[in-house]
């Protein structure tokens, strides 16, 4: 169970190369979706149903959601793909919190923006994230 960020962002990188070779991630972060984490944890193993765990990339030429395996920490299928004009946009109600910081991000064939819980130990990668993906410096505190 890979527990490191660097050991993380290593295995997404590999299984970017071996989905489009030529692609090169630019930020990483690891994403838990669904609603608040504190709630879900709250509600122990019913709660965890509700959340689905993503790896989210910025590449030179996409966005790329990979889905995450719970046992093993490790990058999955690539669930969704954005061009990075596309994904321009799709962010909104940006909250850094001491903790769980979230964000909201519309993905392809949903009706609502999906909310994106994001541990503090990924707080600097999802500030470059979202200042990538919204066009913004860093968001507020």
């Amino acid at each position: 169970m890979a527990v490191k960020k660097a050991t993380i962002q290593q295995q997404v990188a590999t299984a970017l190369a071996e989905a489009n070779p030529g692609d090169r991630p630019l930020v990483t972060i690891q994403a838990v979706a669904g609603p608040s984490v504190w709630l879900m944890s709250a509600l122990g193993l019913i709660g965890q149903a509700f959340l689905t765990y993503y790896f989210v990339t910025v590449t030179e030429q996409a966005v790329a959601l990979h889905k995450a395996s719970r046992m093993s920490n490790r990058p999955q299928e690539i669930v969704f793909a954005i061009s990075p004009a596309e994904a321009v946009g799709t962010i909104s109600e940006i909250k850094r919190n001491a903790i769980w910081s979230s964000f909201h991000m519309q993905l392809p064939g949903q009706a609502k923006p999906t909310r994106m819980n994001v541990h503090r130990i990924w707080r600097n990668e999802m500030d470059q994230l979202l200042g990538l993906l919204t066009g913004q410096g860093q968001p507020a505190a």
